[in-house]
């Protein structure tokens, strides 16, 4: 595989998301590429929507100019699937980190109700109880206390406060997406899952139960919270380009 990975944000985020991590990732030879997705705060300007998003993501694949592996955190999982389901021949694999992979046409409040039947007395609710929401609940707020409960409770505190405090107001109609994709475009992308077992956003039950529902992709299990790339960004580094480089040594001979 080439070594150029693209970064998704998810969320309420921006390319700051895995500003901590990309020194390891060019400390290894590789060239991350952080993504502003638009109508998001950080991004361009121009309303939020799945489509505007893959195609901003698919711009920048183009400008690239060779495949490359495809990272989504969090919500940013969807837009990987659907950038691959467009254009799977600009990505040679898809990650997933602590990221939404869902059967196509899911979205992910139907997962969650369907988990919570299972599991009735497991808190699934992760961020969505303590958003706030402008009038007309067009854009969703997290509150910084919430940040550090949720999404950051296990990094080191004074990362963690500039990370709560570069959250912006995220709008619904690119939160609430559901992308419909197939076996014979995204589903021939190689995936990888980097599962969280401590993520309090995306419960571990959820993302056990996102990987039976879309089986085969290998897997990586770090023992952290929602944002591996700012409490683990070296043991994430080592466990993925493992699984980078075995992935590419299975390809025909050794081919991107």
């Amino acid at each position: 595989m080439a070594n150029q990975i693209v970064l998704i944000h998810g969320a309420w985020q921006g390319s700051w998301a895995f500003e901590a991590w990309t020194p390891y990732l060019h400390a290894r030879g590789w060239h991350p590429h952080g993504i502003e997705l638009p109508g998001n705060g950080w991004g361009t300007p121009g309303p939020a929507s799945l489509a505007a998003y893959v195609d901003h993501v698919c711009a920048k694949l183009e400008a690239i100019g060779e495949p490359v592996v495809l990272l989504g955190h969090s919500g940013g999982g969807l837009i990987a699937t659907a950038v691959a389901e467009r254009a799977p021949e600009l990505v040679t694999c898809i990650v997933y980190l602590a990221g939404m992979m869902l059967p196509p046409g899911m979205r992910y409040a139907e997962l969650i109700r369907q988990v919570s039947a299972e599991y009735p007395g497991e808190d699934l609710s992760g961020i969505g109880a303590r958003l706030e929401w402008t009038p007309g609940r067009r854009f969703s707020v997290v509150p910084q206390d919430a940040a550090l409960e949720v999404f950051l409770h296990d990094c080191e505190i004074t990362a963690a406060r500039r990370a709560a405090s570069m959250l912006r107001p995220q709008d619904e109609a690119g939160r609430a997406i559901t992308v419909h994709w197939t076996a014979s475009r995204a589903g021939t992308v190689p995936r990888v899952y980097v599962e969280a077992r401590q993520d309090r956003s995306v419960p571990h039950v959820l993302q056990k139960r996102m990987q039976e529902l879309v089986p085969g992709a290998h897997r990586i299990s770090l023992n952290c919270g929602h944002v591996p790339q700012l409490a683990r960004p070296e043991e994430l580094t080592e466990e993925l380009l493992r699984v980078l480089t075995n992935l590419r040594s299975e390809l025909p001979h050794g081919a991107d």
